[in-house]
C-alpha cells in the first residue's frame, strides 16, 4: 500500500506536515504567547530537520542509495526529536521537586561547549515541565512524541514494503 506511493510524493508530504506543525508552534508562540522552553526548541530543530529531509528527498527523487542515505538521516532526526519529547513528557508527568528556571537555549549554546550544554538541555528547567497548552488531554511534548514516532513507524513500514517488493 505504502510502497506504491513515489518517494517524491512521500518526501513532499513529509515536508508539508512538518511545515504545518512548525507553523502551529510559531502560532502558539507569537499569537498565543506561549514561550518555548529549551526542550521545545530542540524538538523544533528536529522537526525542521525532518521537514527539510522530506523536501530534499521530494526534490531530488533519489534512487536506492540516496533513499537509504535520506532514510538514515530521517531516522536519526526523528529519533532525536522523539527522545527529547519523551524526556519532556516524563518531566511533565513527574515534575522536578524544585522547579527553577534555567538559562535559555541560546545562552547555553553560546556560553558552554556542546558537551556541557547538551546535558543541561536534557536535564531541563522548571519551564520544561510546565504544561501551557493541551489538545485532547495531550501536551505539546506528547503530540511531538507521537508525530516523531509516526514518522519512524511510517518510514520503517515503507522501507520494509519496498524491500518485500524488491524495489
Amino acid at each position: 500500500m505504502f510502497s506504491r506511493i513515489s518517494v517524491r510524493t512521500l518526501g513532499l508530504a513529509l515536508f508539508a506536515v512538518c511545515a504545518a506543525l512548525l507553523a502551529v508552534g510559531l502560532y502558539l508562540q507569537h499569537i498565543k504567547g506561549i514561550e518555548p522552553c529549551p526542550m521545545c526548541i530542540m524538538q523544533r530543530y528536529a522537526m525542521l530537520a525532518c521537514g527539510l529531509l522530506g523536501l530534499i528527498t521530494g526534490l531530488h527523487d533519489p534512487g536506492r542509495r540516496g533513499l537509504a542515505a535520506y532514510s538514515s538521516l530521517l531516522a536519526i532526526s526523528a529519533t532525536a526529536g522523539a527522545g527529547v519529547a519523551a524526556r519532556q513528557s516524563w518531566m511533565q508527568w513527574y515534575p522536578p521537586a524544585v522547579s527553577e528556571c534555567g538559562p535559555g537555549l541560546e545562552y547555553m549554546l553560546e556560553s558552554f561547549p556542546l558537551s556541557s550544554a547538551l546535558p543541561m538541555i536534557f536535564r531541563g528547567a522548571g519551564d520544561c515541565s510546565a504544561i501551557d497548552w493541551t489538545l485532547f488531554g495531550l501536551t505539546i511534548a506528547n503530540w511531538s512524541f507521537l508525530v516523531f514516532a509516526t514518522i519512524l513507524l511510517s518510514l520503517g513500514i515503507y522501507l520494509l514494503q519496498r524491500r518485500k517488493l524488491g524495489l
